[in-house]
């Protein structure tokens, strides 16, 4: 069920069928030199797409801008911070809630660490300010994690390696320009560098060559499954 497909009537008559809304959030950010930079939203709304046909979620509009700090000098990645995206998110669920929506998951195919404490964040506010809302808040990596360990050979894949490249193989399999060489960042524990990009000169975070349309199918099965019972489990969810 896509919010933006929908007239007020439709909507109306949606809340008769479920009060859950998942909010996508993605990034504008590199990922290699074959991936689009649009990959991290794509992946959630996707994913929220396919787990709203099977349990009558609403699906709202993704959030394409996230908070990119590895990556922030690569070019493409256009970041933002994370007072805006806890903002932003904080008034989405507000404006939810008020549409008569009680459950909410935002869902991010962004996993950086500072960007998905962003969601945290915003998730804790709105409990604070609302009664009855219930609010999920992860990112797809670790949503995931358990449902795709099998399948992706890559041990530590992350960023555009093997498994988003599998996962955009599936989705948007006109938008991968080849592949990207195997690389690793090297940042130094705990240490914040300036220069980004000399430690991690390739935007890379795994092994692409290893991907495929049928890992990808296969990893976008799992994860909407995960995301299925994450839905199921908030909307019983009581304290």
């Amino acid at each position: 069920m896509l919010l933006e497909a929908m007239t007020m009537e439709e909507f109306r008559i949606s809340l008769e069928r479920s009060r859950t809304a998942l909010v996508p959030v993605g990034s504008v950010e590199e990922h290699g030199a074959h991936l689009p930079l649009g990959t991290d939203t794509i992946h959630a709304f996707e994913v929220c797409r396919a787990a709203g046909e099977r349990t009558g979620a609403l699906v709202v509009p993704p959030v394409y801008y996230g908070v990119c700090r590895s990556t922030s000098q690569h070019p493409g990645t256009l970041g933002i911070s994370g007072d805006t995206l806890r903002a932003l998110l904080r008034d989405i669920g507000l404006a939810l809630y008020h549409q008569g929506l009680r459950n909410l998951i935002f869902l991010s195919g962004h996993a950086g660490g500072t960007h998905t404490a962003a969601l945290v964040e915003a998730g804790e506010q709105l409990l604070d300010r609302l009664p009855e809302v219930r609010v999920a808040a992860l990112n797809i990596l670790d949503l995931g994690a358990g449902g795709w360990a099998p399948i992706i050979e890559t041990k530590g894949d992350s960023h555009a390696g093997e498994l988003e490249t599998s996962v955009m193989m599936t989705l948007r399999p006109s938008w991968v320009k080849g592949t990207s060489p195997e690389e690793y960042p090297h940042f130094p524990k705990a240490i914040l560098v300036r220069n980004k990009v000399g430690c991690w000169p390739g935007g890379v975070w795994g092994d692409p060559s290893k991907a495929s349309p049928e890992k990808g199918a296969a990893c976008l099965e799992a994860v909407t499954l995960a995301l299925v019972d994450l839905i199921r489990g908030l909307e019983s969810w009581k304290e």
